[in-house]
């Protein structure tokens, strides 16, 4: 996962709408969404957190919580408090947080397995995420415009990593994780856009760690079969 400054002039126009029409509409149901997700005085860390917008939203509707931002190349002013990481291990060290929180990260990596086992490892509990379905054709299509007005005027290095819904499954097992939850109905766009940029493209899945993988010891298994 890497970010490049370098923003073509010629994009500056596409960020503004993007900007003006999506962004904040964005950011507040994601952060509803993900804020009603996460349990009771949760250590939350945002992998990926971009500006720390959507962190910011979800600290202020859950005061009860903290929330640390980590980013390839931390944003001057971002919203929430970030250090930079290397996009691909999460400098913590193991279970140090209660939920590790990515929204519309992972398929910006080469490998979907690489971050996701670091966040298995570095929570106590929980990985909460918000990505992207990829099921035919049409979906890739679609998929990859939305990114590419999303997130290349930015200087986002862009990989369309996308995963259906059978893949999502099993990087989720191989990681000794279970969904207690999955949605599909994000309303992230006003109607008539949400009839194309909506349907069933996005998703939020709250995970729960089995116990069966990433566990040093015995004292940490007996503590997650509590859980």
């Amino acid at each position: 996962m890497a970010a490049s400054e370098r923003v073509s002039p010629h994009l500056s126009w596409i960020k503004r709408l993007h900007g003006q029409f999506v962004l904040q509409r964005r950011a507040q149901v994601l952060a509803e969404m993900l804020a009603a997700a996460l349990p009771q005085s949760a250590k939350v860390v945002d992998v990926g957190c971009g500006d720390g917008a959507i962190g910011r939203l979800i600290a202020n509707l859950r005061p009860d919580i903290s929330i640390q931002g980590l980013e390839y190349k931390v944003r001057e002013g971002c919203k929430i408090e970030c250090r930079p990481f290397d996009g691909s291990h999460l400098p913590f060290p193991d279970a140090a947080f209660d939920v590790c929180l990515f929204v519309d990260v992972l398929h910006h990596t080469q490998d979907v397995s690489l971050l996701l086992g670091e966040a298995v490892r570095v929570t106590r509990s929980l990985v909460l995420i918000k990505d992207h379905l990829n099921e035919n054709v049409l979906d890739d299509a679609t998929l990859r415009f939305m990114d590419w007005v999303g997130n290349r005027p930015h200087g986002v290095v862009l990989t369309y990593n996308y995963q259906s819904r059978k893949q999502w499954n099993e990087h989720f097992s191989r990681m000794g994780l279970e969904s207690e939850s999955w949605t599909s109905a994000l309303p992230i766009y006003a109607s008539p856009f949400n009839f194309i940029f909506g349907r069933k493209l996005h998703f939020i899945s709250l995970l729960r760690k089995t116990g069966q993988k990433f566990l040093r010891n015995p004292a940490e298994s007996h503590s997650a079969g509590k859980e």
